[in-house]
C-alpha cells in the first residue's frame, strides 16, 4: 500500500508539473484609434495657407475609422498657428473654426478627440523656457473645450533635446493651465524628454523625474510613443523581430505598475509586412494583458496629405489601410 500511495503521489505531482500554463486573457482598450495628421503640416510656413501648407482631416474617413469601432482620434495642430505669435496672445479665429468643427464632429459621434500642438516643446522653433506663458496658452487653448467631456488634452508632442527639469515643469505648468480653463474632468496626456519613447523611459531621465506630476482631478495619463524598427525613428518599413515589440515596452510597463500610473502608447507602427504585423501584435496583446496600466494606443498615422506614406492608413489607399485595420480591430 505504501509503495501504490507513493506511485500514486508521483504521478499526481507530474501531472500537475505537465498542466498548461494558464497566460492571461488581453481586455480591450478604453481608447483605441489614430492620429489624425494635416493640421500641422508646413511647419515651416506661418502662418501658412490652408489648403496649400496644410488641411484638415475630411469628415468621410473619421465615419470609415467609427464604422471600424475605432474611438479616439488625436488631432496634431501647430501652437503658432492655433495661439499666434506669442503664447500670452489670443486664438486664431479661423484656425480655431477649423479645429472646432473637426472636434465637435468627432466628439458628436460620441468619440474622443485628443488636442495637442505638434511642437517638440518649441514654439517658432525655439525650446520653449517660458513656463508661465505655456501656461497661459493651454488655459486659452482649453477654455472652449472645458465643458466637452470626450476632449483629451496632450501637452505637446516628443519634447527632446531639452533640460529634463524644463519638460518636467511644462507638464505641469499645462496640466495648471488646463485645470484654471475650468477644464476639470479631462484627461491630461503628458509626454516625456527623448521623444517620449516607451524604450527609454526608464534608461533616460524620464522615468526618475516624470512621476512627481500633480493634478487635482487626479487624470495625468503618461503618453510614450514606440516604433520598432532599429533605432526606434519610425522611419523605416522593417521591424527588428517579431518579438520586439512586447520587448520594447515591458520596462515601462513596470515603471507604471510601480509608480501607480496610467499610460498610453500615442504613437506606433510599423511596415507592412509580416514581422512588423507579428511584432505589432505582439506589442497590443501585452499591453491587453496589462490594462491595469495601459489605458490605449494610437496609429501613426491617418492624414489626407500622406500619399504613399509607408505607416498611412488613411482610407482606403493608406498602405497600412488592408494591412493593419483587421489586426487593430482585435484590440479597441
Amino acid at each position: 500500500m505504501r509503495c501504490f500511495s507513493v506511485l500514486l503521489a508521483t504521478l499526481v505531482a507530474g501531472l500537475a508539473l505537465a498542466a498548461p500554463v494558464k497566460t492571461k486573457r488581453a481586455s480591450k482598450f478604453k481608447f483605441f484609434g489614430v492620429n489624425e495628421s494635416g493640421p500641422e503640416f508646413g511647419n515651416k510656413n506661418l502662418p501658412g495657407t490652408k489648403g496649400k501648407d496644410y488641411t484638415w482631416p475630411t469628415t468621410s474617413t473619421i465615419d470609415q475609422f467609427i464604422s471600424k469601432g475605432f474611438n479616439t482620434f488625436r488631432i496634431n495642430i501647430m501652437a503658432e498657428r492655433i495661439v499666434p505669435n506669442q503664447q500670452t496672445g489670443s486664438l486664431d479665429s479661423a484656425y480655431l473654426n477649423d479645429l472646432d468643427a473637426t472636434v465637435k464632429y468627432i466628439t458628436n459621434k460620441k468619440a474622443y478627440a485628443m488636442i495637442l500642438p505638434h511642437n517638440y516643446g518649441r514654439y517658432y522653433d525655439k525650446i520653449i523656457t517660458d513656463t508661465a506663458g505655456f501656461q497661459a496658452f493651454w488655459k486659452t487653448l482649453a477654455t472652449p473645450y472645458k465643458d466637452n467631456e470626450y476632449v483629451i488634452f496632450d501637452t505637446n508632442n516628443e519634447y527632446h533635446d531639452m533640460d529634463q527639469a524644463l519638460v518636467v515643469q511644462l507638464n505641469q505648468a499645462a496640466i495648471n493651465g488646463i485645470r484654471a480653463a475650468g477644464a476639470t474632468k479631462q484627461y491630461i496626456h503628458v509626454e516625456g524628454n527623448d521623444w517620449t519613447g516607451a524604450w527609454t523611459w526608464t534608461t533616460g531621465k524620464n522615468g526618475a523625474t516624470m512621476g512627481a506630476l500633480t493634478d487635482p482631478s487626479d487624470k495625468i495619463v503618461y503618453q510614450m510613443h514606440q516604433y520598432l524598427d532599429t533605432d526606434g525613428s519610425g522611419t523605416h518599413a522593417e521591424c527588428v523581430s517579431g518579438t520586439i515589440g512586447k520587448e520594447r515596452i515591458t520596462a515601462a510597463t513596470e515603471w507604471l505598475r510601480t509608480n501607480k500610473k496610467i499610460g498610453f502608447i500615442g504613437e506606433f507602427a510599423g511596415g507592412a509586412n509580416a514581422q512588423c504585423q507579428t511584432a505589432v501584435k505582439g506589442m497590443l496583446e501585452y499591453m491587453g494583458q496589462n490594462t491595469d496600466v495601459w489605458q490605449g494606443a494610437l496609429w501613426w498615422a491617418a492624414g489626407p496629405w500622406w500619399a504613399d506614406y509607408m505607416y498611412s492608413i488613411e482610407p482606403s489607399s493608406g498602405a497600412a489601410w488592408n494591412s493593419y485595420v483587421s489586426v487593430l480591430q482585435q484590440y479597441q
